[in-house]
């Protein structure tokens, strides 16, 4: 939850959606990662680029934790 906060508040400082500035964040992970943004217009994906300042609120390492609760774990590979 803190970093949706996190995300929520860096894009309300853009002016952006946080759905923009979460993907501009993980365009700016490196060349190996290969995000598929769902926008149809350039300008939507230059207000993505724009938002590379996520890694000072979510700097590697501080978000982790499990994907599922154990009981849909527990259904994993069946």
């Amino acid at each position: 939850m803190r970093a949706a906060s996190a995300v929520r508040e860096l894009a309300a400082q853009k002016g952006a959606p946080p759905g923009q500035v979460a993907l501009a964040w993980l365009l700016h992970k490196g060349d190996d990662i290969v995000p598929t943004p769902g926008t149809k217009r350039r300008t939507y994906l230059e207000e993505n680029l724009g938002a590379a300042t996520l890694d000072t609120a979510l700097p590697p390492g501080t978000v982790a934790g499990p994907r599922y609760t154990e009981r849909l774990m527990a259904m994993v590979d069946r």
